[in-house]
């Protein structure tokens, strides 16, 4: 159904409306909950690129949304520079360590055991909501501890080995664990995910696997997606966010149960 993309010429009116539109969309979802660069993903590879390009291509996307939305949540005075600092280093030493065991593990199961992981969030966000929108001020700490250095390293780990989703675990850490309202954790999930996404870049263009005119205008996309959802999440509050991640862990959920393409099959 979606063959035509092949033949589109990125260059083009409608290429380049594609593309910023959808990396818009993905900067908007990834800002807000996660998972959104599985939209890139896919459109990279019908535009043409293999999966491991398509892969390093959209961390182009992944580094300006973060790095606007991280700048508007600065200057909202949301962001906690130093805590981000903090949990971004096991983030970072966990997504390397991903991306080298990423070969050696069945990619099947792996997705099946966080399409559980995501449900039993999803259940949490329902019926544990205060936690959510209003955070455990007892929780927060200035310095981390051991058990939260644990945790980021494993969800690094994740990102490192998919990296689609990724956001979704580091919500979930910084408001269940590190006990951060919404607001507040998505500024530090998105400060997170800027910290290691250069350094994924930067082992993908090494191995030649990032299409930098593609990606790039994809990523104008993804830079004005990051400022309109950092605004928003100012502005509205963690209230709206939890419905908006209520729907992304949803969707997110059933891709990884393989939901869409038995409907897609039948």
């Amino acid at each position: 159904m979606l063959e035509f993309l092949s033949n589109i010429d990125i260059t083009s009116p409608i290429g380049i409306i594609i593309l910023i539109t959808a990396g818009f969309v993905v900067g908007v979802i990834n800002t807000f909950a996660g998972s959104g660069s599985a939209i890139t993903y896919s459109l990279f590879m019908l535009l043409g690129l293999p999966s491991g390009a398509a892969n390093g291509t959209l961390r182009l996307g992944v580094v300006m949304q973060t790095l606007a939305a991280s700048f508007t949540f600065k200057k909202g005075n949301i962001l906690d520079v130093k805590k981000g600092l903090f949990l971004g280093v096991p983030t970072v030493i966990g997504s390397l360590t991903g991306a080298q065991i990423a070969v050696s593990i069945d990619k099947d199961l792996f997705e099946i055991l966080v399409g559980f992981a995501v449900v039993l969030m999803l259940i949490t966000v329902f019926l544990k909501p205060d936690k959510w929108i209003k955070g455990q001020v007892d929780k927060v700490k200035p310095k981390p501890t051991y058990l939260q250095l644990l945790i980021f390293f494993l969800i690094g780990v994740y990102g490192g080995f998919i990296h689609i989703g990724v956001g979704i675990f580091l919500l979930a850490g910084l408001v269940l664990n590190a006990g951060y309202d919404l607001v507040k954790a998505n500024a530090l999930k998105v400060f997170i995910v800027l910290l290691y996404s250069p350094f994924a870049l930067a082992i993908y263009i090494y191995n030649d696997q990032v299409a930098y005119l593609m990606g790039s205008i994809a990523a104008l996309g993804n830079l004005f997606g990051g400022i309109v959802a950092s605004k928003f999440a100012l502005t509205k509050g963690a209230g709206a966010i939890r419905i908006i991640l209520i729907v992304v862990l949803t969707l997110f959920a059933a891709k990884m149960f393989g939901v869409f393409n038995l409907l897609l099959s039948l």
